[in-house]
């Protein structure tokens, strides 16, 4: 009886054991899931479609994806779309900056950011898109209080967090 026991007890660590490092073997601790053959990612500037007459839109938001997607993940950056394993491309169609929280005496006490930025994220193997959709980004910063300098800290914050959010739609695991 003993060993019946001890041969089921080793059967069952022999079934157990290799669906329990199975499990391990794909968790990721930052969240990310990317498939195995996909290496490269091409991100282009997107194009600044907002009219808001700020020139670094474009090249702050660009650095925040590459930031998020090559300093965050094992993706390599791509200069190739064509050679590209996933292509991330979009425009900044929408920039606001307009009162939010006002004081007395019609003084504004907060102004709010938005940023809106249309994006796609493809995987060159696919024929469509795994998503196209829009994202978008605030901030309040005050304006008694270095307003040009608020105004750009606020909008790459604002950047900051569309970056977050295409990264986490594109290769998020949670």
């Amino acid at each position: 009886m003993v060993r019946v026991l001890m041969k089921l007890r080793v059967l069952i660590w022999v079934m157990v054991l290799p669906a329990g490092l199975t499990s391990c073997l794909s968790y990721s601790f930052t969240g990310v899931s990317i498939p195995s053959d996909v290496s490269t990612i091409y991100i282009p500037f997107f194009a600044d479609n907002s009219s808001s007459g700020l020139g670094f839109l474009s090249e702050d938001l660009n650095e925040a994806l590459v930031n998020r997607f090559v300093n965050q993940s094992r993706l390599r950056l791509s200069s190739n779309p064509n050679e590209a394993d996933i292509v991330l491309d979009g425009t900044i169609i929408n920039y606001r900056n307009r009162p939010f929280s006002v004081a007395g005496e019609q003084r504004t006490d907060l102004n709010r950011v938005e940023v809106t930025v249309r994006a796609s994220f493809k995987y060159r193997t696919e024929d469509e898109p795994e998503w196209d959709r829009s994202f978008n980004g605030v901030f309040e910063f005050d304006p008694n209080e270095n307003p040009i300098d608020g105004e750009r800290e606020a909008a790459l914050e604002a950047m900051q967090r569309i970056a977050r959010n295409m990264f986490n739609d594109a290769l998020g695991a949670w």
